[in-house]
């Protein structure tokens, strides 16, 4: 039996993902994340075309993870999301700079991952996974593993989708 995986494709700017990550997912994480019973993989899907800054967040969550704190920003970034989603993209940049100083990151080294599009191909590959596995808006997730197959979940959902899926899979 392979271990259960949760993997997630997500926008930053996405208000049901702000949902998911304040709701949802805490009983995931105390329930089966945390226990070891369920792996969790996070994606970015910027849907850049109605969220201007969703680029920007996810390249600063690409460039926390590559630090290892990706989980410092990712919580930050969602739980400010009523602060940065109505700026401009500068303005919104520069509330990214202090998240990442915030977490003890480098701000500068931050602006030039920016500038230079240093993540851009890791985030068009998330995006182009997503695709291919029929996403078309976030919160997408998909339950399972190579063995038993995926169940998809798309949109918010409440902790109980999550948990009658897992279980069912749990016992497979």
């Amino acid at each position: 039996m392979h271990q259960i995986t949760i993997v997630e494709f997500s926008d930053f700017q996405c208000p049901f993902c702000t949902r998911f990550h304040a709701q949802t997912w805490p009983q995931l994480e105390e329930n089966y994340i945390s226990t070891r019973k369920v792996n969790f993989v996070y994606r970015d899907f910027p849907i850049t075309s109605i969220h201007s800054n969703a680029m920007s967040t996810a390249l600063a969550g690409e460039y926390a993870d590559d630090q290892e704190k990706f989980w410092e920003i990712h919580d930050m970034i969602f739980e400010n999301q009523r602060t940065w989603q109505g700026l401009e993209i500068t303005k919104s940049v520069s509330l990214l700079k202090q998240y990442t100083s915030e977490i003890g990151l480098n701000a500068k080294e931050f602006v030039s991952c920016m500038d230079s599009g240093k993540y851009l191909d890791e985030i068009r590959n998330d995006l182009d996974k997503g695709r291919a596995y029929s996403v078309t808006g976030t919160s997408g997730f998909f339950i399972g593993n190579e063995e038993i197959g995926f169940t998809k979940l798309i949109g918010f959902q409440p902790f109980s989708s999550f948990q009658k899926i897992i279980e069912q899979q749990l016992v497979q």
